[in-house]
């Protein structure tokens, strides 16, 4: 009969060998396991970045901080193709030009939430995030005659407490998976190029009501997305109704 302690005792360099092998595949499989992966992504707040559908409908969406020199001519092109889409305004803009908001939610896009003044939300605590989001509220609903149930943080910025502040509220906060990056002035076939690159399936676009090149790339790809056989509706018909989760991506899965 094998003496079980002399042979660990012969056999050092070999069983200490196994032990780090079975502790590596250890490791693999609670980094690779479903179970866990869901666990470690449910432990963060996570935004709506793009949402899975198996059809081919998508979401624009259009932040307006600042300027105001193009939103009429959205509009009319929006209006022109039958499509609507999702601008988050913020509510010092709101204040400003409160007949773009009208003409906005009047042509049937919706208006949501992009904060009351565009600040860093981060350092915020979350009683200064409810209230922020709060008079933003207050000033669309005044408008349009609806509260937002959207919201879009400021420079895309958050973390957890962010988020579920914004979820206490009862609302959905909103980001993005293809950036147009028409805030940086590039020319309308450089933002056509990267948004007909990069959409697929439930993806959210982002432009911006006042960059320079928007009214122009916007026609080519709304024709583009049209002839690929993308439906184009607002953010809140684009996002999945019930028991749903984001992924560690931000991809909002139905349960």
């Amino acid at each position: 009969m094998i003496d079980i302690r002399t042979f660990f005792r012969k056999n050092r360099r070999f069983v200490s060998g196994l032990g780090m092998v079975l502790a590596v595949l250890l490791i693999f499989w609670s980094v690779s396991s479903p179970a866990i992966v869901g666990v470690s992504a449910s432990q963060r707040s996570l935004p709506v970045y793009s949402v899975e559908r198996d059809d081919k409908t998508i979401s624009l969406s259009f932040d307006a901080a600042w300027g105001n020199e193009d939103t009429q001519n959205l509009i009319d092109i929006l209006s022109r193709y039958g499509v609507n889409a999702t601008f988050f305004v913020v509510g010092d803009w709101a204040e400003r030009y409160p007949d773009s908001v009208k003409a906005l939610a009047e042509a049937g896009n919706e208006v949501m939430n992009h904060s009351s003044s565009h600040a860093h939300f981060s350092s915020l605590s979350t009683e200064q995030i409810v209230s922020d989001i709060s008079a933003c509220n207050e000033k669309v609903a005044a408008l349009t005659g609806v509260s937002p149930s959207l919201f879009r943080c400021p420079y895309g910025e958050y973390d957890d407490h962010v988020i579920q502040a914004v979820e206490s509220m009862g609302m959905t906060a909103v980001q993005w998976d293809v950036d147009s990056l028409d805030w940086k002035g590039i020319s309308a076939a450089e933002i056509s190029d990267r948004v007909l690159k990069n959409v697929r399936s439930g993806s959210i676009v982002l432009f911006h009501n006042a960059a320079i090149h928007t009214p122009e790339a916007l026609p080519g790809i709304i024709e583009a997305l049209q002839k690929e056989g993308y439906t184009i509706v607002p953010i809140s018909q684009l996002l999945l109704q019930g028991d749903t989760y984001q992924d560690n991506a931000g991809r909002q899965w139905s349960r």
